[in-house]
């Protein structure tokens, strides 16, 4: 698409984005005013971006990062724990409940104002924000699509609170990238239960979870998600897994004997769905981390000198400055447009992939860049850029790894 318009091509986008934005009032009423635009000009989506409006929950949000977050990621770090008070605070603020929608109690934000959140709160801990993007996600949003009437009443009171907590378990020993290698087997009990045996493996927050949607095989060939309740005999923490980044998520391997589960009416495909939106806010963690790395480097190299002149004033930082700004700049359109096209109703299989590449390999060369300009104390402790840098590497692996993301992508153009 060439880039100068001329006036009458102006008129059309203008037009095309009223029809839009009415056809988006009459379907989605509540989004209208969070989400970015999009329209359609000759068969393409086009894409208009909005800043988030300034809302209540934004400014307690940053009032809770700012006096309540960053100043304890160090030592959540050295703890390898949150605090158990976090859950039941993020309660408070909404943060547990972001893609639930009000009318089930939730805070029911837009996917963009969802992502925005996420990508705040890993100005603050990403470990934090990885834990709260995947809740959302993927638990939260798959008991609200898929649960029963009976789980919903069940299990979301001490959800919204942040009394229940909350993990996903799709990995296992044999089964990464490759999710239909699940060995984990439900047998039907009667009543929508089933006993679970199996292991699950690399578990976000999987040992302080009281509730874990569990991925298992009901034949050879089909999958489906089961809630499994902690407090049971059948669960068992076999070992909880100390990891170089993100150090604060208490991430487990598990494993389920008889284990009681109570099956969610939906197939795999259904829960697998829900990656699309999660993929996006791992993009948008993976846009906190860079910008906090991108605004430590600038404040670093303003005041740090060598040679009688400003790190900022060689050209060699400039150019490493220049990079970092352009790269955020297009991870935070990226990640911007795929959860608009969500708000929108859009498919958005390629969108979320390219979003959450680009932004996580965005953030492990901003990051790294960031500690160059910082030298050796870059490395040591009492600078935040070392934990950046290896937090950041999460974002390439986690919700799935880059190499998955370029296989959807390219699955995606060449169908």
């Amino acid at each position: 698409m060439q880039r100068g318009f001329g006036p009458q091509t102006y008129h059309a986008i203008l037009l095309n984005l009223m029809i839009c934005r009415q056809q988006m009032h009459q379907h989605h009423p509540s989004r209208i005013n969070s989400c970015s635009k999009l329209f359609v000009l000759k068969g393409e989506i086009m894409f208009v971006p909005n800043r988030t409006p300034e809302l209540p929950f934004f400014t307690a949000l940053k009032q809770f990062v700012d006096n309540e977050v960053l100043p304890y990621t160090r030592e959540w770090e050295a703890n390898r724990a949150f605090p158990d008070a976090i859950w039941t605070r993020m309660g408070e603020l909404g943060l547990i409940s972001m893609t639930l929608p009000k009318e089930r109690g939730g805070t029911g934000l837009s996917c963009v104002d969802y992502c925005d959140a996420i990508r705040m709160l890993a100005h603050g801990d990403p470990a934090l924000a990885m834990n709260v993007a995947a809740i959302n996600a993927l638990v939260v949003a798959h008991i609200d699509q898929f649960g029963t009437p009976e789980q919903r009443e069940k299990y979301l009171p001490g959800i919204i609170t942040g009394h229940t907590k909350l993990a996903w378990g799709l990995t296992e020993p044999d089964a990464g990238s490759d999710a239909r290698r699940v060995k984990t087997f439900a047998t039907p009990v009667g009543d929508g239960y089933f006993h679970l045996n199996g292991q699950k493996m690399f578990i976000t927050n999987g040992g302080k979870a009281d509730l874990i949607v569990v991925i298992a095989r009901i034949d050879e060939k089909s999958l489906s998600a089961f809630l499994v309740e902690t407090n049971q005999p059948g669960f068992r923490v076999e070992e909880r897994i100390n990891t170089t980044a993100v150090s604060a998520s208490n991430t487990v391997r598990f494993s389920l004997t008889d284990a009681v589960a109570w099956q969610t009416p939906c197939t795999f495909e259904d829960a697998i769905g829900l990656l699309y939106r999660g993929r996006l806010a791992i993009g948008a963690m993976a846009l906190g981390i860079a910008e906090k790395a991108h605004e430590l480097g600038i404040a670093y190299s303003k005041q740090r000198e060598q040679f009688n002149r400003r790190l900022c004033d060689m050209q060699s930082v400039q150019n490493m400055l220049a990079d970092n700004e352009v790269e955020i700049e297009a991870s935070r359109l990226l990640i911007h447009k795929g959860a608009a096209m969500f708000d929108a109703g859009e498919n958005i299989i390629k969108a979320s992939a390219i979003g959450k590449l680009y932004a996580s390999e965005t953030a492990t060369r901003v990051t790294n860049r960031t500690l160059q300009i910082h030298g050796g104390r870059g490395l040591t402790y009492e600078y935040l850029i070392e934990k950046l840098w290896r937090d950041a590497k999460l974002t390439e692996i986690g919700e799935g790894c880059s190499e998955i993301q370029r296989m959807v992508i390219a699955k995606q153009i060449t169908k």
